[in-house]
């Protein structure tokens, strides 16, 4: 395996001076970054922390439960339903971002930003950035994939991927007011494993095997007026190939959520391979930000066991089989099948640390 210190290839060769249409694409991305986060996700968020904080419990069921107990259409669209309801204003945001990202920052300076000498430290960035977004895992695809394909290296893209949902802020602070500790803490630790750890080793390990990034030219000058069309085309792009492919994937999950969330009683049945079982079904599943611990509270009291409630903190959220897709063309298919593969790993790791730490 490489060395995660080797120099990323994908730095630009040159920079240049920013222009004024430079200065107004960045101001853009700062006021949707800003307002869209404030509307979406930091508002809303403030206003959960304060009511946790005086009653330390979680209002609301997991939404798994509008799917019913058995397979169907309609519960499979009652899923969707809820979901699109669920996450809607931080997709738009997401979307708005993204295309920002792709079509209005300047090229160069996006790759001084992000695209450091070292694979690890390249994670650090990608983690850091991800922390005031707080997205769930499928509304921060398309800002990665859009990342991914202005030439931001695979270390610091699959970073704020995954790092969005794994070390939210808001959704650590909720942990500590409704679950016991050991949850928060393991939360913490294997979180930063997979979003610092696991990211820098597989830019490591792809870097000689799979092209990273081209190097790209310094961006021309762009006129002012040409801004406007440069972002509809990009939004356009986005909304048009990711909207449907997530919803679509989104009803075959609340199809099938029925079968795979059948995870009662799995502890007295299979031991400590339970664990290994809702690691690897929970990578499957979409839930929005935070869902996964009104599943753990439910899980918890209906006696399902610290292991198999832990592996679902790190694995329901991480990752899913919509999110999966939609980065899988911009990340590389193989960089997003290892992703997955740490996160089953990481998520087997959470659970042996809770159920020994409980």
């Amino acid at each position: 395996m490489a060395s995660t210190t080797q120099r990323a290839p994908a730095r630009a060769p040159r920079t240049r001076r920013l222009g004024p249409s430079d200065w107004v694409g960045l101001g853009i991305l700062i006021l949707l970054l800003g307002v869209g986060l404030t509307w979406s996700k930091w508002l809303p968020y403030w206003d959960k922390t304060q009511t946790l904080t005086e009653t330390s419990i979680w209002d609301g069921a997991p939404l798994f439960a509008v799917a019913g107990d058995t397979m169907s259409l309609s519960g499979a669209w009652d899923f969707t339903l809820a979901y699109v309801l669920a996450v809607w204003k931080a997709l738009l945001v997401a979307l708005l971002v993204a295309a920002a990202v792709d079509a209005l920052v300047p090229r160069d300076w996006l790759l001084r930003v992000m695209n450091r000498r070292h694979l690890a430290t390249q994670s650090l960035v990608g983690a850091t950035l991800s922390l005031p977004s707080m997205m769930c895992t499928c509304c921060a695809a398309p800002v990665a994939a859009g990342l991914r394909g202005s030439g931001v290296t695979r270390s610091a893209a699959l970073a704020y991927w995954v790092g969005n949902p794994m070390l939210n802020p808001a959704v650590l602070i909720f942990l500590a007011l409704v679950l016991p500790w050991q949850y928060l803490g393991t939360r913490i630790v294997v979180g930063l494993l997979i979003t610092v750890g696991a990211s820098a080793l597989i830019g490591a390990w792809l870097s000689g095997r799979v092209t990273d990034a081209p190097a790209p030219e310094p961006d021309g000058p762009v006129r002012l007026g040409d801004l406007p069309r440069r972002y509809l085309r990009s939004l356009s792009r986005f909304a048009l190939i990711l909207v449907p492919e997530h919803l679509a994937l989104v009803f075959v999950i609340g199809l099938v959520s029925p079968w795979l969330t059948g995870l009662y009683g799995l502890d007295a049945q299979l031991g400590a391979l339970a664990i290994v079982v809702a690691a690897c079904v929970g990578a499957l599943l979409v839930i929005p930000t935070g869902g996964e611990i009104p599943i753990i509270v439910t899980l918890l009291a209906a006696g399902v066991g610290a292991g198999t409630t832990g592996a679902l903190l790190i694995a329901l959220p991480a990752l899913s089989i919509p999110s999966m897709v939609m980065v899988g063309k911009a990340m590389g298919w193989k960089a997003t099948a290892a992703m997955g593969i740490a996160v089953v790993i990481g998520s087997v790791l959470a659970g042996l640390i809770v159920l020994a730490l409980t």
